[in-house]
């Protein structure tokens, strides 16, 4: 059984043909993610069956991504504690004037879709699955208008408290959820919403929220003012990851944490809330970088700088929500699909959404365990292409591949080099190997008399 038929075996799209064609596209688009439909597809009939499906309106796009969220799930039942790391972002059809039912953007003159994406990762980096995710698009007439005094449920912003209801009902209560999120979803209502037993949150802090201090209470302060009043206690080196502002590097941080009560928004029927704070500073940046500096709200316990230390490794990997999301728009080519209406687009994101994480899980998976087992990683065929060309021989491998193995291999072809000054190899080597890994293994079948089918 490939991993494909593993990960799909909870499909359930109203029909066995369904099932088999869900199956069927999305090997092919994991074997070339960066191609076209109509370029990965071998036959007219095979190109006009795959638009077929997507077309297909008796197919909902979240029964496709439910089949991949059960076998999520399955995985996360071996882990004590999981991260639901939360995110939204835009896919831009501007270019595509034809397209149906688009809203407008953040950006002026732009047109598409919202997506915000729940991936559930590992307390070690290793990004699980998808979730949840919420696709919609907003009316073509942009209002300016703001309205403090209407009810989160009417908001954009909502989606976060949706987002979090979803993850606790997915996952068993046995199990240790944290939702994860970047400054966006700083939102009051979030912090106020009931949860279960071992559903916490890890936000980042946007709004200075008043806070009282002094033995009696009665002094008014910003959250900033009063965590800057707390003792240091200790210092941590954070690798900062590459983003489109700064190159990766090492960060010393100074690191402070306590527990405030925060007060609810003015006219907000809401009430005061205790919270813990982390705030980690780099004081001493070097010359001409901007200094990091996390504000993080969390209803988890902050005992010991440990604690403190812990939760904020657990936030820094809320960077693979937006490699997730990079992952489909330049690796799977989401925002260049010839598809016409907003609810074909939705069926395609969710099947190219398993696509992508199995490439992200296969960069992360490699860093963080190399040496397990990667017969799941590649078929016999494939490690038979890779080591012939590795090796230069057409003998065949003696023994399993490892993960690391795998991974290398495959980025190599993808123009990695593989020197110690280069690292891991990241997603973007990744799916360029696999595209030329999918053209080897052709003509591999072809040189020893195997169909390409």
């Amino acid at each position: 059984m490939t991993w494909v038929e593993e990960e799909l075996k909870y499909a359930d799209l109203g029909d066995a043909r369904r099932n088999e064609r869900l199956v069927t596209t999305v090997k092919k688009l994991s074997s070339a993610p960066g191609k076209s439909i109509p370029q990965l597809c071998e036959s007219e009939a095979e190109m006009r069956a795959t638009y077929q499906f997507f077309a297909n309106r008796r197919i909902k796009a979240q029964d496709i991504l439910a089949a991949h969220t059960a076998s999520t799930i399955e995985r996360v039942k071996d882990h004590e504690t999981v991260l639901s790391v939360q995110d939204t972002t835009d896919l831009d059809f501007s270019k595509h004037r034809k397209k149906r039912n688009m809203g407008y953007l953040d950006k002026p003159k732009t047109k598409g879709m919202k997506v915000h994406t729940s991936l559930c990762v590992t307390t070690d980096g290793v990004p699980l699955g998808v979730l949840a995710q919420k696709t919609w698009a907003r009316p073509a007439i942009k209002t300016n208008k703001l309205d403090p005094k209407r009810a989160i449920e009417n908001k954009e912003s909502y989606r976060w408290l949706e987002t979090q209801q979803i993850v606790e009902e997915l996952i068993p209560e046995n199990i240790q959820v944290v939702t994860v999120a970047d400054r966006e979803a700083d939102i009051y209502e979030l912090f106020a919403q009931p949860r279960r037993p071992g559903a916490e949150l890890l936000i980042r802090a946007y709004h200075e929220r008043v806070v009282k201090t002094g033995e009696d209470g009665e002094e008014i302060a910003t959250i900033s003012q009063a965590i800057a009043q707390v003792k240091p206690c200790g210092k941590i080196t954070l690798e900062l990851k590459r983003t489109p502002r700064r190159k990766p590097r090492k960060a010393t941080i100074t690191v402070r944490y306590a527990q405030l009560e925060i007060q609810p928004p003015y006219g907000k029927d809401l009430k005061p809330i205790s919270i813990n704070v982390i705030l980690a500073e780099e004081e001493n940046p070097p010359f001409n970088k901007k200094p990091v500096r996390w504000l993080l709200l969390t209803t988890l316990p902050v005992e010991t700088f440990e604690d403190a230390r812990q939760y904020l490794e657990w936030y820094s990997y809320r960077w693979l929500v937006e490699r997730y999301h990079y992952t489909l728009k330049s690796g799977c080519q989401i925002e260049k699909l010839q598809l016409e209406s907003l609810d074909r687009i939705e069926r395609a994101l969710a099947t190219y959404d398993i696509v992508a994480w199995r490439l992200l899980w296969l960069t992360y998976q490699a860093r963080c365990h190399p040496n397990d087992d990667g017969g799941d990683i590649v078929t016999a065929e494939q490690w038979q292409v890779l080591y012939s060309l590795t090796h230069n021989s057409s003998e065949e491998p003696k023994g399993a591949p490892t993960v690391e193995q795998c991974v290398n291999a495959i980025a190599k072809l993808g123009g990695f080099l593989g020197r110690k000054i280069d690292g891991f190899p990241g997603v973007k080597v990744l799916w360029r190997g696999l595209e030329r890994l999918d053209l080897y293994v052709k003509a591999w079948r072809l040189a020893v008399g195997v169909g390409t089918a």
